[in-house]
């Protein structure tokens, strides 16, 4: 049986006290039936004889036998707390993957999550079975739970269950969502479907050798293309002129294979962002989609990224100065307060996806605070839909598990395999704030509070010329506690940058200056 190891048999059973309960309980598994022997009491007398003994702690003969007690035991839940708390093999991995598969068999899916987490937390060995393990379980749950949680679109009613961990990215997420939603997507304005391959002229992927100046026909208009304005592993975007009209600017999103769901969101952020406030998260016109590619055709904004402005700052070896950093974390904040208040959630929030908007006029003093006059046309663009998160699809307090890949990205929640929601976005601008500040990737460190506990912190040290609003900013926001509004928190801490900024007329004043100074320098480039 299990329990048998190969050089059992060759061990001396006075050395080895195990051996005798070995045979024995092979003895009963073997003729259970008719032995006479009860198992039950011969597996529960062997754990209380040798829980304790340090000659055991590690062998997993023994943690065998624990596995097969515990599937007989009516609180096999008491019986790993018991293994715990004798420490025995609370270094393998095998005790937490076989415990977790015991968990998930019992239908106690929350609790074996809780259990790969705490083998991790231990740095059991081999880890890495344990992180396969653990990934493997979680696409398992997100395959059972979709099912469950996607109701909620057709029907209006949320299905109750102990606690929900989804992917919001996995393709079987996906596809559950896109086809729920379908009836849904067809009718809004500016979807175009075919069933069909793309049949132009150009065949799209030649654009990616060559595309300057070539014109692709696209639902009965002719797109000039006059450059790549950015590309990513599945979609190129390109500058376009509609009808060759330069003065009908547009950006082509080209994507294979064929990709709907960033067209839905921007139709979510039509109906759920005030007029007021959408020009900060882009406009798209018009869905193409083929069997093999989808077009998306939207707003084109020509004065380039965050990231492009934080680059010219490290090109010359110098930072952002402290007045623009605090103008654009104020732009940020508003931006996340607004979305995530809508229920949705960016997923991919990083300076390369956040366009520079400018004022067609001049700015002026007043308007700064509320964002009216001159500054209205002001500020950020957020942009790339594609891993948007709709809420609203799914029970109320779902949490996510799934990891954005992106270096230097990475909330904490995803760096430690815990779920996650608005975090994937509020860590995102963290790490963009870091990026403004010290031209540099943030990276994270739990210190020791004062209260015993723990919180987490940038690396990197404060300046002592910089205000105190900036420590208090990212300590909060890598520290909200779960079931906090961090809504509530981002209105603060957006309404203390924006108290400094007004409670001194020279620091709006030089913040016009720069904005006039970055905006030659980032469209003369």
């Amino acid at each position: 049986m299990a329990v048998i190891s190969k050089d059992s048999q060759d061990t001396n059973s006075a050395t080895d006290p195990l051996l005798s309960w070995l045979w024995s309980i092979k003895k009963a598994l073997q003729e259970k039936d008719g032995s006479g022997l009860d198992l039950t009491k011969l597996l529960s007398d062997c754990f209380d004889t040798f829980k304790d003994n340090t000659q055991y702690r590690n062998d997993l003969r023994f943690l065998k036998i624990c596995f097969l007690y515990m599937d007989v035991s009516n609180d096999f839940e008491s019986v790993f707390r018991e293994m715990v708390e004798s420490e025995i093999c609370i270094d393998h991995s095998v005790l937490y993957v076989c415990y977790a598969s015991f968990l998930e068999l019992k239908q106690k899916l929350h609790d074996a999550h809780l259990v790969y987490q705490y083998g991790m937390l231990r740095n059991a060995k081999p880890v890495e079975l344990l992180k396969k393990a653990h990934a493997l379980f979680l696409d398992r749950l997100s395959e059972s739970v979709n099912a469950c949680s996607l109701q909620k679109i057709g029907e209006g009613e949320t299905i109750k269950f102990q606690k929900s961990y989804i992917n919001p990215w996995s393709a079987s997420t996906m596809k559950d969502l896109l086809k729920k939603l379908n009836t849904q997507i067809i009718k809004y304005d500016g979807y175009h479907h075919s069933t069909k391959a793309y049949t132009g002229k150009v065949t799209l992927t030649s654009l990616k050798k060559s595309s300057r100046n070539r014109i692709i026909e696209i639902g009965g208009k002719k797109y000039q293309i006059k450059g790549c304005a950015g590309q990513g592993g599945f979609a190129q975007v390109y500058k376009a002129y509609v009808n060759s009209n330069p003065d009908e600017v547009v950006a082509l999103k080209i994507q294979k294979p064929a990709f709907p769901w960033e067209f839905y969101m921007y139709r979510q952020l039509d109906q759920r962002i005030s007029e007021k406030e959408r020009s900060s998260f882009g406009i798209a016109h018009r869905m193409h989609l083929y069997s093999d590619y989808s077009i998306l055709v939207f707003d084109y904004l020509a004065q380039g990224t965050l990231q492009d402005a934080i680059n010219s700052y490290l090109v010359s070896g110098k930072s952002m100065e402290e007045e623009l950093c605090i103008y654009y974390t104020i732009e940020m904040l508003y931006m996340l307060e607004t979305l995530h208040g809508a229920g949705i959630i960016h997923g991919d929030f990083k300076p390369d996806n956040l366009l520079i908007r400018y004022s067609r006029g001049d700015l002026l003093e007043d308007g700064f605070r509320d964002r009216t006059g001159s500054w209205q046309d002001q500020g950020l663009c957020l942009v790339d839909w594609g891993r948007g998160i709709d809420q609203h699809l799914f029970p109320d307090n779902t949490e996510f598990m799934g990891d954005c890949r992106t270096s230097g990205f990475r909330c904490i929640e995803m760096l430690e395999n815990k779920p996650w929601t608005y975090q994937v976005d509020t860590y995102g601008l963290c790490a963009v704030v870091h990026l403004m500040l010290h031209n540099s990737y943030m990276k994270i460190e739990k210190k020791v509070s004062s209260d015993g506990g723990y919180i987490y912190l940038p690396k990197s040290p404060f300046k002592r010329y910089w205000i105190d609003l900036w420590k208090d900013f990212f300590t909060k926001l890598l520290n909200i506690s779960p079931g906090s509004d961090h809504i509530k928190l981002l209105q603060n801490l957006r309404e203390s940058f924006q108290d400094y900024m007004c409670s001194q007329p020279q620091l709006i004043k030089k913040l016009k200056e720069l904005l006039v100074k970055q905006r030659a320098s980032l469209c003369s480039a």
